[in-house]
């Protein structure tokens, strides 16, 4: 498989420790995945770590809501793909609440989520197919 090198992960926070390997490794086997491209095959873009109070306040910005969120895309133009804004202290959370769901594993999640919005996908306006997409990579990468 193709190794990726189109992406960057930034840290913008200190509270959790994110494992960078697992998440550089989904982004890489996703970027290798053609289907779903949509005609955007291996462009730049970013992952990005903040804390609820940075993701608050970009909710609040661009989606007009006064709380924090998971994770949030930003579509780039030309060759860069775009952003995705991951909460890590919202993360942390969901993760706390689960019996069976990692942080890591969850990191992760919100990565695919994040990519999968940034390729085209919109789960408010489809009819159900990034859900469908976004459970089979899930199996599909064990995440």
């Amino acid at each position: 498989m193709k190794t990726a090198k189109n992406f960057s992960l930034l840290n913008r926070q200190r509270k959790h420790v994110v494992d960078g390997s697992s998440v550089r490794r989904l982004l890489s086997q996703l970027e290798a995945t053609p289907d779903i491209a949509l005609g955007k095959a291996h462009l730049l873009f970013a992952v990005v770590f903040v804390t609820d109070a940075a993701m608050r306040e970009y909710n609040r910005r661009y989606r007009h809501m006064d709380k924090p969120t998971d994770v949030l895309s930003f579509e780039g133009e030309g060759d860069y793909l775009g952003d995705i804004v991951i909460s890590t202290e919202t993360a942390w959370r969901q993760a706390s609440m689960s019996r069976s769901l990692t942080f890591e594993t969850n990191i992760c999640r919100l990565a695919l989520h994040g990519y999968l919005h940034l390729r085209g996908y919109d789960h408010e306006t489809d009819s159900g197919e990034m859900r469908m997409l976004e459970r089979r990579l899930r199996r599909r990468f064990a995440c």
